[in-house]
């Protein structure tokens, strides 16, 4: 059963939810919020305190200022915040998708906070040899959701990313509720460009005292972060450590899912 907080920030507050007992671990998404982390969560924390939250801007956690962007570096601050909160100085932490960026973000800027750092699929687009190209389609995904609205978008976003695409006999989407469609702004409007955008000091991580691991889902050959789990695992020096699923792996399979985290983290 997971207790509900909230923390109040200079600029916003931050929702989170505690889970179990046991050493500490951070499950975090961007933008993606505490909610879909809940079966793999539930499972963790049979033998960990296990710490989920909505990210800056999103759900449950707003900011004063609605136009601030979402970067990796102030949603590194916040999980220190969050861990100040919890009362505790140090924890293992598995970040998926943009969430992966931020669990590097984090071991960068607070070494001393982080323990193990798992980087399930982070989209670092610039570590790509076709940096530029990648980057100019994110503007174009981006002015595509000005333009077209969120649908439109979300098609050129699953284009983009290698992600099956509905196809021309399926029934469109319902309609998108008034959270959604502020979640869909935050995303695409004000965290999606810092996201991708985030070059990881390799050479850091690599000296420094978190151990860094790369994750990679078991079918996301086919998807843009296959690449960008090799060339940051690469610069490592490292292999990536293969997860049950895809992207949302987590949600596919949490029980094999919440296995290999296990493992990973209890390596020496």
């Amino acid at each position: 059963m997971a207790s509900t907080h909230s923390l109040e920030t200079p600029d916003g507050t931050l929702y989170y939810e505690v889970r179990g007992q046991g050493p500490v671990l951070v499950l975090t998404g961007a933008p993606m919020g505490a909610g879909e982390f809940a079966p793999v969560a539930d499972l963790l924390a049979r033998d960990r305190t296990v710490l989920t939250h909505d990210p800056r801007g999103i759900s449950r956690s707003p900011l004063n200022d609605p136009e601030q962007d979402s970067t990796p570096e102030l949603r590194a601050d916040d999980v220190a915040a969050l861990l100040d909160a919890l009362g505790a100085d140090s924890a293992d932490v598995l970040g998926t998708s943009g969430g992966a960026v931020t669990a590097l973000a984090l071991a960068q800027r607070h070494p001393d906070r982080v323990r193990t750092a798992v980087a399930h699929e982070p989209p670092l687009m610039e570590l790509l040899p076709d940096a530029a190209e990648q980057r100019a389609a994110t503007e174009e995904l981006i002015a595509t959701y000005h333009r077209e609205g969120l649908f439109a978008a979300r098609e050129r976003f699953a284009a983009n990313a290698g992600f099956p695409r509905r196809g021309s006999g399926e029934a469109p989407a319902e309609e998108p509720s008034e959270q959604m469609l502020a979640d869909s702004t935050r995303f695409y409007v004000h965290e999606l460009r810092h996201t991708t955008g985030y070059v990881p000091d390799t050479g850091a991580l690599k000296a420094g005292p978190v151990r860094v691991v790369v994750g990679l889902g078991a079918d996301s050959g086919p998807l843009l972060t296959s690449r960008t789990c090799a060339a940051l695992a690469d610069l490592l020096g490292t292999a990536p450590v293969t997860f049950p699923g895809g992207h949302g792996g987590f949600t596919d399979d949490p029980e094999g899912f919440a296995a290999v985290l296990r493992d990973v983290l209890d390596r020496p």
